[in-house]
């Protein structure tokens, strides 16, 4: 409706223009210039591409397939893919005293030795992106189309950190020592490159222990990160199972652990051994919200997208909408929704028509209950399907009337399956999508600004959609973290600002320094950035205030504790402060839980003993354990939670007048 009714269109005039009329000769005049042309336009592509790489961080493009070469390099790569098999595993003992022995080294080399050798991986990647793409579908299941993001994530990491890695003056930075990286299935290339990225740019050795069933994607990255210039004794890949894995997340050589993955796995790791720095990204429960005020055929097209990408095995994919009243109740929207989902093709990934392709793994217990079962008052708008008695493979899954704090409410299942519920209002819709105790993603569809500036003050995530699909975070336009159940360590956003330096230990240089917390307030953490500056998308990334902050001290510090009430003070968080002269171990964690209630992260400058960690992490707190710290770039990120909001500001191409300006 939009573009037929633009100025210049022809059936703008239609209804009005009689021959001979000036919007007939204006739309004459038109068709004939638009002949006299016909043979002047252009079959090549017409995306733009950076001829030479940028001193600034530009995103990777994906493949252009409307050029037929690339086409052609894809269907090669695929004919000729053959994953390469795993290596034996190596010697625990052995790989960790070789990465032991190199980290210095390794640390020396500065941060633009480490950024050429980063810079480099990127074109590495790039180079075989085909190869990649044909391993993540053989071994990954993954649509070619998926597996190309995938790709184009990773370059990102690789040229973004390489940018990002630089510490503020009066800050001398240090490297955690050997960094465990623990990567997913579902993101098999992507997801680990980030965090060994990470991890070796701030001048850490690292081992790569990737899941078991996507482990040749990963073997993949390692020999190109080798091919690039990383030395093998500073990355190691380790991909062992069960008991191995304890002993090595166990052993006091790993100095933290960056995990994507399940909640439940981390809080394992944190119970194998609890003074373990966890990193972690863990699961999420996601909805969209679906207003009156929506395009409704849009929040369809993008509500699908988010369900169903790659069957739902992305942690941000939207396994609940939550749709107002009117729209719930609106049988041509619900018509349309199955129709849109049951038009997905369902097959294999070898099938390059194929949207939905088979799981990695068979379904789980959660996963096949949403899968087959139906709660009390349920009901399927769109049944799911087995294909071919492949327990792997099933068409999407739609079920109706999902009632609030019901199973499929709470439950992340990690499938094609999504559940609709219905809200009287957005402020009820908002309340049941922050009611999950997660809190990774979260979207709204609506043309209403003021429904759009109420949701964005008030939703519990880390990452905001407007307008667009709720998966798909892109490297420094949408860096990717959650809040809640969702994230687990200080929660520095992956493509981030702040993510590299996660991995080092940090340290005022003149510890008699005044701080300068009110001038970084003022110029970094009392505003939004968007640094991506693109005009048909807001990539906006904020910091929001936690919850509390609890300070325990093993004795009185008065320099630790003026810095903590003056970050306190700038950045408007609860500060409780506990301090082991005047409050026992045994008291403080007497009064622990009713603490925790209005806190976030539990702050030491010294190892607590593992008995208070245990009661922390059950209590849901996130440990940062750090020295205080004069500079507030650093010092205040540690009192705040990072937020990226991602809004859609084109309509069908229109960009429409005022919609550049700030909200």
């Amino acid at each position: 409706l939009d573009e037929n009714t633009a100025q210049g269109n022809f059936l703008r005039d239609l209804f009005s223009m009689r021959p001979g009329s000036p919007k007939w000769e204006y739309q004459r005049d038109r068709f004939v210039e638009g002949w006299k042309k016909r043979h002047e336009v252009s079959t090549e592509s017409r995306r733009a591409r950076i001829a030479e790489p940028s001193p600034g961080f530009v995103n990777e493009a994906d493949t252009d397939w409307t050029r037929a070469d690339q086409r052609e390099a894809m269907a090669t790569a695929i004919r000729n893919g053959i994953p390469s098999p795993l290596p034996r595993l190596p010697d625990l003992e052995t790989m960790l005293t070789t990465a032991s022995s190199v980290q210095a080294e390794w640390e020396r080399r500065g941060i633009s030795g480490r950024a050429a050798i980063l810079n480099r991986a990127a074109e590495v990647m790039s180079h075989q992106r085909f190869e990649t793409i044909a391993c993540l579908q053989a071994e990954g299941k993954k649509a070619v189309m998926e597996a190309d993001g995938e790709v184009s994530e990773a370059i990102d990491f690789a040229r973004y950190y390489a940018r990002t890695a630089g510490v503020p003056a009066g800050v001398e930075a240090e490297a955690h020592g050997i960094v465990a990286v623990i990567s997913p299935w579902n993101f098999p290339y992507a997801i680990p490159a980030g965090g060994v990225l990470a991890a070796l740019m701030a001048g850490n050795c690292v081992v790569l222990k990737p899941a078991r069933a996507t482990a040749r994607i990963a073997w993949l990255l390692a020999r190109q990160l080798w091919e690039a210039g990383v030395p093998r004794e500073v990355l190691h890949f380790f991909p062992c199972d069960g008991e191995t894995g304890r002993t090595l997340l166990t052993d006091p050589r790993i100095a933290s652990v960056i995990l994507t993955g399940g909640y439940e796995t981390a809080r394992k790791f944190q119970s194998w051994r609890p003074s373990l720095p966890l990193f972690a990204e863990t699961s999420g429960k996601n909805a969209l919200v679906v207003t009156a005020q929506a395009d409704r055929e849009l929040a369809i097209k993008d509500l699908v997208r988010s369900a169903f990408g790659h069957s739902g095995q992305k942690c941000s994919a939207a396994s609940l909408t939550i749709l107002e009243a009117e729209i719930y109740d609106d049988s041509i929207f619900r018509r349309q929704l199955r129709d849109a989902a049951a038009s997905l093709h369902s097959g294999s990934a070898h099938d390059l028509g194929s949207v939905v392709t088979p799981l990695v793994a068979t379904p789980g217990p959660d996963l096949l209950r949403a899968l087959t079962t139906l709660d009390e008052g349920e009901e399927w708008l769109l049944p799911p399907r087995p294909i071919d008695g492949d327990p792997r493979a099933w068409t999407p899954g739609i079920k109706l009337g999902v009632k609030p704090g019901s199973w499929f409410h709470h439950t992340e299942c990690f499938g094609p399956v999504l559940g609709i519920m219905r809200a009287n209002s957005l402020a009820e819709a908002t309340r049941w999508q922050n009611a999950t105790g997660f809190g990774l993603t979260a979207g709204l569809h609506t043309l209403d600004p003021g429904e759009i500036d109420w949701w964005r003050d008030r939703v519990e995530a880390g990452n905001l959609y407007i307008n667009r699909p709720i998966t798909g975070a892109i490297v420094q336009r949408q860096p990717f973290g959650g809040w809640k159940k969702s994230c687990i360590g200080p929660g520095a956003k992956a493509g981030g600002p702040n993510y590299v330096l996660s991995f080092s230990r940090l340290r005022d240089l003149d510890t008699r320094r005044e701080d300068d917390y009110n001038e970084a307030w003022k110029m970094h953490f009392a505003i939004e950035h968007d640094p991506s500056e693109m005009r048909c998308e807001s990539n906006v990334f904020r910091y929001r205030p936690s919850r509390g902050v609890i300070l325990r001290l093993d004795a009185h510090d008065e320099r630790s504790i003026h810095l903590a009430r003056r970050a306190a003070e700038t950045s408007g968080v609860p500060l409780i402060l506990s301090i082991g002269d005047e409050e026992s171990e045994t008291d403080f964690l007497g009064r622990l839980p009713e603490l925790a209630r209005s806190a976030e992260f539990l702050r030491t400058v010294t190892t607590p003993c593992d008995k208070t960690l245990m009661a922390a992490h059950e209590l849901g707190l996130n440990w940062i354990n750090a020295p205080l710290l004069a500079c507030g770039r650093i010092e205040l990120t540690r009192w705040m939670r990072e937020q990226s909001i991602s809004e859609t500001r084109h309509r069908y191409g229109q960009i429409p007048d005022g919609s550049l300006s700030p909200r």
